[in-house]
């Protein structure tokens, strides 16, 4: 069991940035390929950027390549997702996911959109850019 804790949201204006932080539970962080997901009024859940268990491969939405960047620091149980540029576009309740390693699977960029694929979820946290 993984428990997940959403931080970092706020009101910013747009062009400016902020950093989401997502503090995990249990002892085996680095077994949770880690997601970050954003879901506005109205609309579907969306994938927002994805980092696998070492940290060593990342994936990123269209719509956010090159403003936005996902890290994280297995000695701290942390998954963060720095937001830089901000646009009105960007405003959601941004969640954590974590998905455990299965060595059946093939891992591949797709996978980590799709939200069902995830076994843990965050409570999420409010992200409003203002214009």
């Amino acid at each position: 069991q993984v428990q997940l804790v959403e931080s970092g949201g706020g009101l910013v204006q747009a062009g400016g940035s902020l950093r989401l932080s997502c503090a995990a539970s249990g002892r085996t962080f680095n077994n949770y390929a880690m997601g970050w997901f954003r879901q506005a009024p109205g609309k579907e859940r969306e994938f927002v950027a994805a980092i696998s268990w070492s940290g060593g491969s990342t994936y990123y939405a269209d719509s956010v390549k090159g403003r936005f960047t996902i890290s994280r620091d297995n000695a701290k149980n942390t998954v963060y997702l720095q937001m830089n540029s901000l646009k009105p576009e960007d405003t959601a309740v941004y969640y954590c996911a974590a998905d455990a390693l299965d060595y059946s699977i093939n891992y591949n960029s797709r996978y980590f959109r799709i939200p069902s694929n995830y076994d843990y979820w965050g409570q999420g946290t409010q992200v409003t850019v203002s214009s």
